[in-house]
């Protein structure tokens, strides 16, 4: 018995399909920059901080700024929150 391999694609075809993954790469990409770009500024941080989606282990980075750190929002509530006195 022998084998025959399968005609391979054309490389047209291969192209096309490759370029289409990339541009779906990029548009997904620039969707979760967006997103956290957007997370950031609603909590009262520079919104160029989503920018860090782009550097290797950035989104780890990201997620510690976000949980480790006091937010300016909250700050900013805390100043505005009346002092109760314990009388």
């Amino acid at each position: 018995m022998q084998f025959h391999p399968s005609p391979d694609l054309p490389p047209v075809f291969t192209l096309i399909v490759l370029l289409l993954a990339v541009f779906v790469a990029l548009i997904v990409l620039a969707i979760k920059i967006l997103i956290f770009c957007k997370i950031f500024s609603k909590a009262g941080y520079c919104w160029a901080f989503g920018l860090l989606t782009l550097v290797p282990l950035g989104t780890l980075i990201m997620l510690l700024i976000l949980a480790l750190s006091d937010w300016p929002v909250r700050r900013e509530l805390r100043a505005l929150k009346p002092q109760t006195s314990g009388i």
